[in-house]
Order: structure tokens, then C-alpha cells, then sequence
């Protein structure tokens, strides 16, 4: 595979050349939003749009820029300066098909979001903070996708992190947004830690963390098979962290507590998508084709395919439905990313369709929620394509594309990574087929439930269209939803845009079969989930209480028990560690410090007794020690 990758080619001049203003405009627009608070409190907002509008043209100019290359040209080195002089490592940006493809995404459908954001925080007396941070946001992910090495993408990395931590917490007045923020923070660190500590073995192996560098360094340094898989390991940890997989998915639904533009920009967009990027950039070193590293992978992305399709059928909050599906679909890309290079451009594909369709689904959930007071229980919902057309057009889209409905992007996208599973490993292919299923039956529930039947909304709701700001980014989106995903898989233009970046070759390039044995499985199966998701919510009437239901109900309601294996495994034992900690502190270390200065201060209490004043008493003092000591001189013959 290395040597189907692209050299790295030394880049100065062009857009290219200025790809660093794509992370800096962003960054300067939320300089001045957090910075110059009372300055922007009325423009702030046009101006957070207008940086992420401008990096967006930026990305589109360089990726011109980029694909007048040949093929083997396409990956283009910019460096910025020198971070660490006593490691020689010089901090740059990579410009190739795969940091370019996400640079689209992230500028774009981030763009997009800024725009609805307008209207859906228009009356929020923060709105310019909330702008400043969106800014932060997108600068932080796009600096983590462009470095050219493990140290930039770990501090783009921890910006996201940081960033995602203000957004979820954005309404911190509310307890709930308060500890979800703090939870997603915790969390991410675990990864965090794993991807640091793999950082650091692969400098220990190798010595460098530059992406250049390691192509040639793989095979020469001669490392272990242990150590190619504690490094795979190690980044598979902090992909799972940041794309909420498994074991470290909890934090994702409790994420839906910050504002819906906020869901949307870290499920579709941003944040945990990083997860995925990582595995496809780190492929060609450390979770090559076979290898255990890459199984591991497709394990946890198929484990978390379910796990996320199973949560979504439970839920009645409308955006804690559409996280489950998130976590969902991140299973597929992992999936996918797990495959080797015939994998990698299906799930890179379904990471870029999902990136439109999911930010379609979460700002469609957001206008409802605006015309419905807030109000996020599906329960309660009810007919509502009658009274919010637009919002239903769209949102009815982006359902078809997330269910894989034939000719919509995620049709080719998704069902592209099934075949490639079944024919690669498949029995995983086959659980993926099980949850395109599942996937079928919860997204047709959540449509039914909210704009189907008949009203169950509360007198004091008025249902309505959200103004234009809001509609025409959901407009675009559905574009998206509709026709990418036959753009980006037909004639493998996905795949060979991005072999340069993470390998494969052109005469291996694979081909789309919509009717073959998996995709008139998953179909299918597609339907029957629909048709029961029908019979149960759209035709039968849905009760207002949600009922007890079924232990598996409760399994998923509960979101499959992860907070409650989090709380007995680590969270108690912590407590119980932390208290034995401060025990032994306070008993131990403090008793025996305490205990000394105890003993000195009370023998000094004692010994100044003797200190009477009288110079009497100190010359018969003087006299007996001078007596004692001659005394023990002759006694050992010394005198």
C-alpha cells in the first residue's frame, strides 16, 4: 500500500500555499466575538458567518487548486514554522484528497449551520458568544483534519474538545446542559489519553510524528507486531472517544442538552467525525489491511452500529432519537475505515453524505422544536407536515437518505459499506445488514410520530414554519441528501480521487452493485422495519404516556445500561479509591508530618524548662558536662 501513495510534495505559492488561512479566519472571528464582547453584541453573528463562509471559499479555491494536479501529485506540503526545535519537528499542513474532503465538509455544511443558527438563536440575549464559539469549533476541527502531523491533529484535537465542552454547556443555567458538558469532557479524555500515550509509543518507535516521515520509517524501523498493534489500539481508543463508539459512547445522547445547531455541527460536521479521519489517516501505518488493529476496528463499528440502532428505537426526544442514529452511523464509517482502501472511500463517502443528511435531520428537529415552544417529546407532536411543509419536505428526505433508500446518497453510500463488509468479513456485513434494518424501523418511527396522525400537542402550542434564515440551509442540505452519494460512488470518483491520500488502485476500484444479494437483503429488511414502524406508529394511535414497555425497551430507554456500567465499573471504585487516597493522606502522610512537628514542639516545650536564666546555673552546667566528658576520656584511655 505504501508505495500507491503519493509522494509528498513541497508547496509555497497559490491557495494551496495560504491553506492556513482556512483555520485562521474562523479563529479570528472568534477572537474578536470573545474578546470584544460589547463591540459585537449586534453584528457578532454576521460576522461568525462571514469567517466560516470565507474559510468555505478558501477550501473550494484550493481544492481546484488541487485536482489541476495529476494524481500523483495531489498531495501538497505547506510549511508554517518550526514548533519543537529540539525535537525537529516543524509544524505544516498536509493538502491531499482526504484533509480537503473533510475541509469541505467542515466549511460548508458548517457554514450552513452558522446560517440557521441565525434565526434559531436569534432571540438569545448570548448570541454572540454562541457564534464565537461555533468559530472556534470549526477552526479547531480544521486544524485537527490539515496537520501534517500527529501533534498538530492532537491540538486540533483538543480544541474540538474544548469547544464541544462550551457549546453542550452553552446554557449552563440549566443543571442538565451543565453536567452533560462536564460528562462529554470526561469522557473524551479517556480517548484523549489513548491517543496521547500512542503518540507517544509511535516517537519512542519511530522517532518522528510527522505524516511524511513515517511512510518511509514503517518498514525500516523494524517494530514488533506488538507494538503496530498497541499503536492501532491506542488510536482506536481516541477515535472511540471522539466518535462515541464503544465503550465510550455515553456521552453522546447526554450531548443533545447544548442548542440544535450545536447536535448538528458535532454529529454531522465536526466532532465526531475525528474518530474516523484518525483510522483512514493512520491506515497505511498502523491498521493495514488484515491486520489486528483493523479488525478491531470493524468489531467496534459493527458493535456500535447496533448498540446506536437499538437506543434510537426507544427514544421519544426527537434529537436524543437522531444521536443514537449518529452513533449509528459512525459504526458504519468505522465499519467501513476498518476495510482496507476498498473501504476507506465508502466510509469517507458515507461520512460526507451523512455530513448533509444527519445536519438536515437535527436542523429539521430544531424547526419543529421552534414552532413547537421547545418542546422535544415526539409524543407530542403529531400531523405536523400540515402546519410546517418545508420542514417536513426536507426532514422526509433526509429520512430517505439515512434508511438507504434507492437513488438517495445514503443508498450508495451505507449499502457500499454492507457489500464491502459481507464480501471482506461476513459476518460483520451481515450484523450491518441487521442494522440497516433497525435503522429502517426507528427513522420511520420518528417520522410518523411527528408528522403524521393526529395532534397531540399541548393548547398553548401553535405549530409554524420557521422563517427562511432557517428553511434554505435545510433546502440545501436536502440537495445534498439526494444526489451526493451518486456522485461520490458511481464510477468509483470517491475512491480514486482519494487513492493518492490513503492508498488502493485504480484497477481495484469498486463497483456499486444495488442488486446484489446484501442490498436486496437490506432492503428488505428496510422496508419490513418501515412497514412495522407504520403499523405501530402511523396507523395505530400513539399514547401521550410513554408506556412501560419491555424489558429490551427499557435496555434501549436506559441507553443499553452504559451509564450504569460506567458508575460500577469506574465511577464507585473511583469514589472508593479517592476516599482511601484521602485516609491514607490524612492518617498517614498527615499523622506521620503532624506527629513529628508534635514531638518536636512538645521535647523543645520540655527542654526550655531548664533554661532558668541564673548564670549560676549554667557554669554547674558547664562544670558537670566538662567533668562527664573528662570522665569518658579517661575511661577509654585517652588522656
Amino acid at each position: 500500500m505504501e508505495s500507491e501513495i503519493a509522494q509528498i510534495t513541497q508547496h509555497t505559492g497559490g491557495v494551496i500555499g495560504n491553506a492556513w488561512l482556512m483555520i485562521a479566519l474562523p479563529l479570528v472571528g472568534a477572537f474578536i466575538l470573545l474578546v470584544f464582547n460589547k463591540l459585537t453584541d449586534r453584528w457578532g453573528h454576521l460576522l461568525g458567518v462571514a469567517m466560516s463562509l470565507a474559510s468555505f471559499v478558501v477550501a473550494v479555491l484550493a481544492f481546484f487548486e488541487l485536482i489541476g494536479f495529476g494524481a500523483s501529485e495531489r498531495r501538497r506540503a505547506v510549511e508554517l514554522y518550526e514548533f519543537i526545535p529540539n525535537l525537529d519537528l516543524k509544524m505544516g499542513l498536509l493538502i491531499d484528497p482526504l484533509s480537503i474532503s473533510f475541509a469541505l465538509l467542515i466549511t460548508g455544511v458548517g457554514s450552513l449551520i452558522h446560517i440557521y443558527s441565525i434565526g434559531y438563536m436569534a432571540h438569545d440575549e448570548h448570541r454572540r458568544r454562541f457564534f464565537g464559539y461555533l468559530n472556534l469549533f470549526v477552526s479547531a476541527m480544521l486544524l485537527l483534519v490539515l496537520a501534517d502531523n500527529y501533534v498538530g491533529l492532537f491540538i486540533g484535537w483538543e480544541g474540538v474538545g474544548l469547544a464541544s465542552y462550551l457549546l453542550i454547556g452553552f446554557w449552563q443555567f440549566k443543571p442538565s446542559a451543565a453536567v452533560a458538558a462536564k460528562k462529554a469532557f470526561v469522557v473524551n479524555r479517556v480517548g484523549d489519553f489513548g491517543l496521547l500515550v500512542g503518540m507517544f509509543v509511535i516517537w519512542t518507535t519511530f522517532g518522528t510524528l510527522a505524516f511524511k516521515d513515517l511512510y518511509g520509517k514503517i518498514g525500516e524501523a523494524g517494530a514488533s507486531d506488538g507494538v503496530m498493534l498497541a499503536i492501532g489500539l491506542l488510536l482506536l481508543l481516541g477515535a472511540c472517544g471522539k466518535s462515541a463508539q464503544l465503550p465510550l459512547q455515553s456521552w453522546l445522547l447526554d450531548a443533545m442538552e447544548g442548542p440544535t445547531p450545536v447536535s448538528a455541527l458535532i454529529h454531522a460536521a465536526t466532532m465526531v467525525t475525528a474518530g474516523v479521519y484518525l483510522v483512514v489517516r493512520s491506515g497505511a501505518f498502523f491498521f493495514p489491511e488484515g491486520s489486528g488493529a483493523a479488525l478491531a476496528v470493524t468489531i467496534v463499528g459493527a458493535a456500535t452500529l447496533l448498540a446506536g440502532a437499538i437506543i434510537g428505537c426507544a427514544k421519544d426526544d426527537i434529537k436524543k432519537g437522531l444521536a443514537g442514529s449518529t452513533m449509528s452511523q459512525i459504526g458504519y464509517m468505522m465499519l467501513g475505515a476498518g476495510l482496507g482502501p476498498a473501504g476507506y472511500a465508502f466510509a469517507i463517502g458515507h461520512l460526507i453524505t451523512h455530513g448533509f443528511f444527519k445536519a438536515d435531520l437535527f436542523l429539521g428537529a430544531g424547526s419543529v422544536m421552534h414552532g413547537m415552544n421547545d418542546e422535544v417529546n415526539m409524543r407530542k407532536y403529531g400531523g405536523l407536515r400540515k402546519f410546517m411543509p418545508v420542514t417536513f419536505v426536507t426532514f422526509f428526505i433526509g429520512y430517505l437518505a439515512i434508511i438507504g433508500f434507492p437513488l438517495l446518497s445514503g443508498y450508495f453510500t451505507k449499502d457500499g459499506i454492507i457489500e464491502t463488509a459481507v464480501h471482506h468479513a461476513p459476518v460483520l456485513g451481515w450484523l450491518a445488514v441487521l442494522g440497516a434494518g433497525i435503522t429502517g424501523f426507528y427513522m420511520s418511527r420518528m417520522v410518523f410520530m411527528t408528522f403524521f396522525g393526529q395532534k397531540r400537542w399541548a393548547d398553548d402550542a401553535h405549530p409554524h414554519e420557521s422563517p427562511a434564515v432557517m428553511t434554505v440551509p435545510l433546502m440545501v442540505l436536502s440537495l445534498g441528501a439526494l444526489g451526493l452519494g451518486a456522485w461520490l460512488v458511481l464510477g468509483g470518483t470517491l475512491y480514486q480521487f482519494l487513492i493518492p491520500a490513503v492508498g488502493g488502485s485504480v484497477a481495484e476500484t469498486p463497483h456499486f452493485a444495488p442488486f446484489s444479494t446484501p442490498g436486496l437483503v437490506t432492503l428488505a429488511l428496510v422496508a419490513v422495519g418501515a412497514v412495522f414502524a407504520w403499523m405501530r406508529y402511523g396507523r395505530a394511535e400513539v399514547p401521550a404516556v410513554q408506556p412501560r414497555g419491555s424489558f429490551l425497551t427499557t435496555f434501549a430507554r436506559r441507553d443499553l445500561y452504559g451509564d450504569a456500567i460506567n458508575e460500577s465499573l469506574f465511577m464507585r471504585p473511583g469514589q472508593w479509591l479517592t476516599r482511601l487516597a484521602v485516609f491514607f493522606d490524612n492518617r498517614g502522610i498527615d499523622g506521620l508530618v503532624n506527629g513529628l512537628a508534635a514531638g518536636i514542639g512538645g521535647s523543645s516545650g520540655r527542654l526550655r524548662r531548664i533554661q532558668t536564666g541564673f548564670a549560676r546555673t549554667y557554669a554547674l552546667s558547664i562544670f558537670i558536662g566538662a567533668a562527664l566528658l573528662t570522665g569518658a576520656l579517661l575511661l577509654v584511655g585517652t588522656i
